[in-house]
């Protein structure tokens, strides 16, 4: 499996990013204040905020201090710590969040500890509620003051800092609901004992009750926050923390995984998992690469093929020569690919906290008209406060800021486990309502390793020159015809001034004489004239599938003159056939693009189950369908793995690019896939659809839990103790419902499974 680089693409040009850990953060405002702190610094270009990770992705110009972003951050009133990229040491290269796990399960345990003491105490002031309907006389005032003010006082300490912060910013977040709806109940109950003492009712048990449902709503909120990511921290913990490395007297010694270095060899014992990217340079097996590709089949490997570091050897040794480390490893691009995903917004977000800026606030008015609207009807005053501090108390802004990241967040890492990266999370919108599915031929329906069947016409030393021709390129038909120039003991020719062509093929120098090597078009631009008896060869070829490709002399004065041509078959994945008919099951027109001849096209094609293939594609053509596509109002999905395609990504509504394909290719892409399968392609629509879903159901019940919870508290039907229940459930369930994406697997995966 060959790098992704460009999949995790950076902030572009010379600007840098850095990941911050943020604390304090508890509902869409507070993601709206900490993204507004941080686009204030000078250099900072932007700033993406999720409140489902706490984590903040800040694109910067170089010079912008880690401290200054730190310092914006205390003055909003949050604080931050910058997550480090791990090290020119040779580390993975991600932060492995150990520290920060750790301190975020001791938080967790402390504020369950809280949760529990908190419960005892509150549980006779809610009890109260029931046995006096029998008779029984509630608990003397003084003992409902010596439960209800270590609650108040002691857990309800954890709301007044961010509360505070918010006022002094000028904005409301739930902590500042939660402090005005508490201390109202609770001074109300306060000043009515020392005035009335035992004769009116007390309102203790409410402040009570509802920090304790809140604080355990987000005890329960941080444990389904840490399920949400446990796809990201699986992938981070594949890295072993050392390896055997080979010395040059051949023996054996373990190192620490950061010692390793490019060009050292890896001794992989049997069972053992890869700690680095390397390339097999004795013996043969297999590798389980299920954790990063979603492929349940153990990948046979022998010599050249690659290894990734965080796979698992199979029952042979293997000795295997290390090209990256660290952060360079496919397994840590995949870490960055995914995080970056997870850190950044989704469209739909934008409206959310449009909504969320102005939320607490209109919470606050509301409560303030209820207040007042029932002292107008002849409501003594102390119940108008309950009815208004049960308006404070139900309002949840928490539930709306979590609805989308945290569906975003358990998407990408379901996608993630099955070898589906996602670059942003608008790719989960694109991916719905596709109808055509454009797909590249070499490479992404066929298996990208074609071979030389044989040569027509050729004369004299028509392969070395073919070869010396491609002698730099990566194009798969380009390694088939030095491979046939290998098998033969062909010596490559010099070339000088060599250019390639996109989508026609290359031309170069040699000898002093100018050359081509391409398609038929190709040859015809510069007049090269193909025999009749050449060209009935090619097409019996091309219409069996296979791809010829011609070689010719091209001199700037004189007749061209043709070299010969080479007749080179691909042949289709295994899985390609079922790939087409899973997509055209969903009701998708597929449509194969390709830069072979069109009677090769149509001969593949047709082998799929395609019933349409433009053949002759060049980039500008394959670029120009995607665009006809789409002006005639169709949703198009754009497949591809090669430079050719790039343009075609670019343009299309969801761009999905192959494994192993090109830098450029994936750099233009909005999903990559993986491993080296079309079958993929519509586990990608799947994810997609499936997280837009819970997107929606999410959204849908934040809004109308606030729009049906909010109008029942201002009318009283509503007390403050169910209002804080239902505040606390109303986030968890959020979170709840995005955790089932967890349960997500590709049907091909089901079904082995089963």
């Amino acid at each position: 499996m060959d790098t992704i680089t460009a999949a995790q693409q950076g902030p572009g040009d010379n600007a840098v990013e850095r990941r911050i850990a943020v604390e304090g953060m508890t509902c869409g405002t507070c993601v709206t204040r900490v993204g507004r702190a941080l686009k204030r610094v000078e250099g900072v270009r932007d700033a993406e905020v999720s409140l489902a990770t706490h984590e903040a992705l800040v694109t910067l110009e170089p010079g912008v201090t880690d401290e200054r972003l730190i310092q914006a951050l205390t003055r909003a009133g949050y604080e931050g710590d910058i997550i480090p990229e791990a090290a020119e040491d040779g580390g993975l290269g991600v932060d492995p969040r150990e520290a920060r796990e750790a301190q975020e399960l001791a938080e967790s345990r402390r504020m369950g500890i809280e949760v529990v003491i908190g419960a005892l105490l509150a549980l006779p002031l809610v009890g109260q509620m029931v046995w006096t309907q029998f008779g029984i006389g509630p608990l003397p005032g003084w003992a409902q003051l010596a439960l209800a003010a270590p609650v108040q006082l002691g857990l309800g300490r954890r709301f007044l800092k961010p509360a505070w912060g918010a006022l002094r910013a000028g904005v409301g977040n739930m902590d500042l609901l939660v402090v005005l709806g508490t201390w109202a109940a609770f001074g109300l109950s306060l000043y009515l004992w020392v005035v009335h003492g035992q004769v009116h009712h007390l309102y203790f048990e409410a402040a009570a009750a509802v920090i304790v449902l809140v604080l355990f709503g987000r005890w329960m909120e941080g444990r389904a926050r840490r399920a949400t990511g446990v796809a990201i921290r699986a992938l981070a913990a594949l890295r072993p923390d050392t390896a055997l490395r080979r010395t040059p007297d051949g023996s054996d010694v373990e190192v620490a995984v950061t010692a390793l270095r490019p060009g050292d060899v890896l001794s992989i014992r049997p069972g053992e998992r890869i700690a680095a990217d390397a390339r097999v340079i004795e013996g043969e097996g297999a590798a389980d690469e299920s954790m990063l590709t979603g492929e349940s089949l153990p990948v046979t490997k022998r010599a050249g093929d690659t290894l990734s570091a965080g796979t698992v050897n199979g029952p042979d040794p293997l000795l295997a020569r290390i090209v990256r480390v660290g952060r360079d490893t496919t397994l840590a691009q995949v870490v960055r690919m995914v995080e970056h995903a997870q850190a950044t917004r989704a469209p739909v977000q934008a409206l959310v906290d449009r909504v969320s800026a102005v939320f607490v606030p209109a919470v606050i008015l509301i409560a303030l008209a209820t207040f007042a609207g029932w002292v107008a009807t002849g409501t003594p005053w102390p119940e108008a406060i309950i009815h208004a501090v049960t308006v404070l108390v139900i309002a949840c802004p928490c539930a709306m800021g979590l609805a989308t990241p945290a569906a975003i967040v358990a998407g990408t890492g379901a996608a993630a486990k099955a070898g589906i990266l996602v670059r942003s999370p608008a790719a989960f919108d694109h991916g719905v309502g596709i109808d055509l599915a454009l797909i590249d031929k070499t490479g992404t329906l066929t298996e990208g390793r074609p071979r030389l069947l044989r040569m027509i016409g050729a004369t004299g030393n028509a392969l070395a020159r073919a070869a010396g021709l491609q002698q730099a390129s990566e194009h798969p038909l380009a390694r088939a015809i030095r491979g046939a120039a290998e098998t033969e003991d062909v010596a490559p020719v010099e070339v000088a001034q060599r250019r390639n062509r996109p989508g026609a093929g290359v031309e170069g120098v040699i000898a002093g004489l100018p050359h081509r090597l391409g398609s038929r078009r190709f040859m015809t631009e510069a007049g090269v004239e193909i025999p009749a008896a050449l060209r009935a060869e090619a097409d019996a070829a091309e219409a069996e599938g296979a791809t010829v490709v011609w070689l010719a002399a091209v001199p700037e004065a004189g007749e061209p003159d043709l070299l010969g041509g080479f007749v080179l078959a691909d042949a289709p994945r295994s899985d390609a056939a079922a790939a087409v008919k899973a997509l055209c099951d969903r009701g998708i027109t597929v449509k194969m693009l390709s830069g072979d001849a069109p009677a090769t096209a149509q001969a593949v094609a047709a082998r799929l189950g395609i019933g349409e293939a433009v053949g002759g594609a060049d980039p500008a053509r394959k670029a120009a369908v995607v665009a006809e596509a789409r002006a005639a109002g169709r949703r198009v999905m754009m497949v591809g793995d090669g430079v050719n395609d790039a343009p075609a990504l670019a343009g299309a509504d969801l761009s999905v690019a192959i494994g192993g394909g090109t830098d450029v290719a994936m750099a233009a892409a909005d999903v990559t896939l993986m491993r080296q399968s079309p079958s993929l392609l519509p586990a990608t629509l799947d994810i997609c659809r499936a997280t837009r879903v819970k997107i929606r159901q999410n959204l849908v019940w934040a809004f109308g839990y606030n729009v049906i919870g909010i109008p029942l508290a201002a009318l009283g039907i509503l007390d403050p103790v169910f209002a804080g229940a239902a505040m606390a459930a109303s986030s968890v369930s959020v979170l709840g419902n995005a955790l089932l994406l967890a349960r997500w697997r590709p049907a091909g995966m089901r079904e082995r499974a089963a």
